[in-house]
């Protein structure tokens, strides 16, 4: 039991800070509420730490089993944490001084922690009871405004987790049902001799929770109210955090739950399919530029699920894991910048950008760029090691649509991009940027090259 213990104290790390920060934010007076801040990003860069420590112990399990300790575990443990240090950071300005600011850093170090019991969850109803974790602490998050448009998305949000959960609970217990058993590699013994049909129905049903996480076709249709309603930064942690998890649990339960040549990979390839090319096409013609980012996430999310796809190839782990890395970085570096100007909300409200403010405007460029997959940035890296694994299961219709989304993609990326070089600035933009989002931008666009040239050496770790 202590060993388990001992095993899971990144874990232990988020669980203890959430604690701490709702203590303490009872305690202190309004004017001093950053102290809770400083408090969550100590729990984030100390759960980070642990577990770059664990790393170098190699794989392992807990709990009979039941979590997976692994290199999978290992990369989520590390960039949950850090992306959500940087969530705080860019979405400073927006919280500092609120009423409910404690609230928001527990909730957040919360849905970080499930995100990250998600990549670890070898067994059904763990993977059940992290996806509530991950999941209750988001609906609150985005209402966090009490706007309108907060109280839209977060009814949204709210509906549509319940009813995947629930059919995600149903998919369990059939699963049960056929495989005898909750734990992994028990289930994928049970599961061997069963109908195919009755299997592939449950794993879908199941899936249906990893794909709300991580905002896949057909459990979609949150994104888009839910960036656009929410706030900057919260919008920014639902189109990250949750979709690292999510997407590592996919791997895992195809990967060790299902046994092989189940015909799981033509499965997971149709949604990576439908997802790419649903989120490029409704992307076209956004104006809203969360909304156009809130699109732009449902389509990386359909490169992403090349790697469950191709789960027997050598590359398909090291590419998921590498892509996740690049597409966080460039992602809430994209968002840190709609961050800086919280005024706009439109294409329009960039024109000039470049003028006015050149360093947060080559920022978006970069992010921008990155997304569409341009060298030398990290997703460019990413989505060649996935479009390689990809090619290594077989699976090269996905990838010859892949790059043909790719190239779709470029033209609203570069509709938003070319507003920032006109020779006039929108009001928008000249009113001034926020200190914190700025930073963060300018660093993510930086994270974002420099883990584009290195990555090579990463991918061979």
């Amino acid at each position: 039991m202590t060993r388990d213990l001992l095993g899971l104290l990144p874990e232990l790390c988020l669980l203890a800070g959430a604690a701490c920060v709702l203590l303490a934010g009872l305690w202190l007076p309004r004017e001093r509420q950053w102290v809770v801040h400083a408090l969550a990003t100590v729990a984030l860069l100390g759960s980070a730490g642990l577990a770059l420590r664990a790393a170098g112990q190699g794989a392992g399990a807990a709990f009979d089993g039941t979590y997976t300790v692994d290199a999978t575990l290992h990369t989520v443990r590390v960039l949950a944490p850090l992306a959500t240090v940087l969530v705080l950071a860019l979405s400073r300005g927006v919280v500092r001084g609120h009423a409910r600011e404690t609230e928001y850093a527990t909730l957040l170090l919360l849905a970080t922690l499930g995100a990250v019991l998600l990549a670890g969850s070898g067994d059904l109803l763990v993977l059940a009871a992290a996806y509530l974790l991950a999941s209750v602490p988001l609906y609150a998050l985005a209402g966090f405004g009490k706007d309108a448009p907060g109280t839209e998305a977060a009814l949204k949000l709210a509906l549509t987790g319940a009813l995947l959960g629930i059919v995600m609970l149903a998919g369990t217990t059939t699963l049960y049902g056929l495989g005898g058993a909750t734990e992994y590699q028990a289930l994928r013994t049970g599961l061997a001799g069963v109908p195919r049909t009755a299997m592939l129905a449950a794993l879908v049903a199941v899936l249906a929770g990893m794909l709300f996480k991580a905002g896949a076709v057909p459990a979609h249709f949150w994104v888009p109210d839910a960036t656009e309603g929410s706030g900057t930064g919260v919008a920014a942690f639902l189109t990250t955090v949750p979709k690292i998890g999510g997407l590592a649990a996919v791997y895992r339960l195809v990967t060790e739950a299902i046994p092989g040549g189940a015909g799981t990979g033509i499965l997971v390839a149709v949604l990576a399919a439908a997802s790419m090319t649903l989120g490029n096409f409704a992307a076209f013609w956004q104006d809203s530029v969360r909304r156009l980012l809130a699109y732009s996430t449902i389509s990386q999310v359909g490169y992403l699920l090349i790697a469950p796809a191709a789960a027997g190839a050598a590359l398909a782990r090291p590419a998921l894991l590498f892509y996740l890395a690049g597409y966080a970085v460039t992602n809430l570096g994209a968002f840190a910048v709609v961050a800086a100007y919280r005024r706009a909300e439109r294409r329009t409200d960039y024109t000039g950008l470049f003028r006015h403010d050149p360093l947060l405007a080559l920022a978006l460029v970069v992010c921008l760029l990155g997304l569409v997959g341009t060298p030398p940035t990290a997703v460019f890296l990413g989505k060649l090691t996935v479009f390689a694994a990809g090619l290594d299961a077989g699976l090269g219709w996905l990838v010859v649509l892949a790059v043909l989304n790719t190239v779709a993609s470029v033209f609203y990326y570069l509709r938003w991009i070319g507003k920032l070089f006109s020779s006039t600035a929108s009001g928008a933009v000249v009113a001034g940027a926020d200190g914190w989002a700025r930073a963060s931008a300018v660093l993510l666009a930086g994270l974002t090259v420099l883990l584009g040239v290195g990555g090579g050496v990463l991918l061979r770790v």
